[in-house]
């Protein structure tokens, strides 16, 4: 294992790489509000292809990840992924200013791509950088990064690209085709130059992390299983023959389907109930500032007052009774449920990777890479969202489809993490 000051050094790299993530990631709640308008989008359910293009390269990414890693090393393979990431970035804002809507979902789902080489190469490092009992807490830390870069990140984006929005509908409305055309476009164009920077920043970082002092782990020697489990753990031939991690794959599946309902889909929520646009857009950081909260109870608690399979089981509880809560109420006090739900949310990440991956030993990298295609959950389950809303009450879809992920995850914190142990 690392020594202190290489940990420390390796998880103030790790928390940048963390905090690129957030900003990144935490972008698509505001990016669904600017679609809908720049693209001249006619349903909610177009609008939100971005979290499907951007999340669903996860599932189609991971493995080939994997192997990727397994050539290049965790710290080129994050490189590698912080360039892939700039190409995306480069591709959406020139696709966006031309509003040319399905390559611009392509650049998404290139930086998603990037994502997912990062995150592969990441989370089971952080994971396995200490002992895999208090991995939650330093994930934690990792989350802090996160979503501090996500409560930034729409305040940025609305103040370069959001001016004015709340009056882009009344002047859409009485313009000519030729003006409206006219107005799309010197809206959509404001997206350019932010993109841009965005990708120079991601060039700058993959340069500085190829030539950083970040150590190499073996990560099968890392998180090998305990001496008792040996015989059993050399028998196995397959990663999926770890009842814990295919259950924790799906448990991670609709556990970001989950946060990005809080996260990102609380902006069009708030517009259901007649909230501005603008305004909307900006309580994506009233999630994460929820979901920072839960971070900091974390460092604090785990492992030394509760485990991380009693903050899953608790964070599970909260989920239900606030998901009952945005149900049972309307307007803004509706709207602050669903940004409790950050609270809920926020131990879920660190309690469910380390539980799931542990004792995998030698199929570490394998295990990781499935756990994150679960990320693919941010993809379908807010899909799944925009398509039954449009036939029930928005606000019974949306508690539905919530209390329903939160019930399997309490089953893992209960039971599901805990089979074929």
């Amino acid at each position: 294992m690392a020594g202190k000051s290489s940990v420390n050094q390796s998880m103030v790299i790790i928390g940048i790489l963390f905090f690129i993530f957030g900003f990144v990631t935490w972008l698509n709640g505001p990016l669904i509000t600017f679609v809908k308008f720049a693209f001249d989008l006619d349903t909610d359910s177009k609008a939100f292809w971005v979290t499907f293009a951007f999340y669903i390269s996860y599932f189609f990414l991971a493995i080939p990840s994997s192997y990727i890693l397994e050539k290049t090393g965790m710290k080129k393979g994050m490189a590698i992924g912080l360039l892939v990431m700039a190409a995306g970035t480069l591709a959406f804002g020139e696709f966006s200013t031309k509003r040319f809507y399905v390559p611009a979902l392509a650049g998404l789902f290139v930086i998603g791509s990037g994502l997912s080489l990062l995150q592969t190469a990441s989370n089971p490092y952080i994971s396995i950088l200490g002992p895999i009992e208090s991995a939650a807490k330093r994930i934690s830390f990792m989350g802090i990064c996160n979503k501090l870069a996500g409560i930034l990140a729409p305040f940025i984006f609305s103040a370069l690209v959001f001016h004015g929005l709340d009056d882009l509908p009344a002047a859409l409305a009485k313009s000519l085709p030729a003006e409206k055309e006219n107005i799309l476009n010197q809206f959509a164009s404001r997206i350019l130059w932010p993109y841009r920077i965005m990708a120079i920043i991601l060039i700058g970082l993959s340069f500085w992390i190829s030539r950083s002092a970040l150590p190499e782990i073996d990560s099968a020697s890392a998180n090998a299983e305990p001496l008792g489990d040996q015989a059993s753990a050399i028998a196995k031939t397959s990663v999926l023959q770890f009842p814990h991690l295919v259950l924790g794959v799906l448990c991670l599946f609709l556990y970001v389907g989950a946060e990005v309902m809080a996260g990102d889909v609380i902006g069009i929520y708030a517009q259901s109930f007649g909230i501005p646009p603008a305004k909307s857009a900006l309580y994506t950081s009233l999630t994460l500032a929820f979901m920072l909260i839960g971070y900091l109870i974390g460092i604090v608690g785990i492992p030394k007052y509760f485990s991380q399979q009693f903050a899953l089981k608790v964070s599970a509880i909260l989920g239900i009774i606030f998901a009952g809560g945005a149900f049972a109420t309307h307007g803004m006090t509706s709207v602050f449920f669903v940004a409790l739900l950050g609270l809920a949310n926020a131990l879920m990440w660190p309690a469910i990777w380390p539980l799931a991956i542990s004792g995998l030993g030698k199929f570490t990298e394998k295990g990781s890479a499935l756990l994150i295609m679960g990320i693919a959950g941010g993809a379908v389950v807010p899909k799944l969202f925009a398509a039954l809303k449009t036939a029930e009450n928005f606000q019974f879809v949306f508690s539905g489809i919530m209390v329903a992920c939160y019930l399997f995850i309490l089953f893992y914190s209960i039971k599901g993490c805990k089979l074929g142990k």
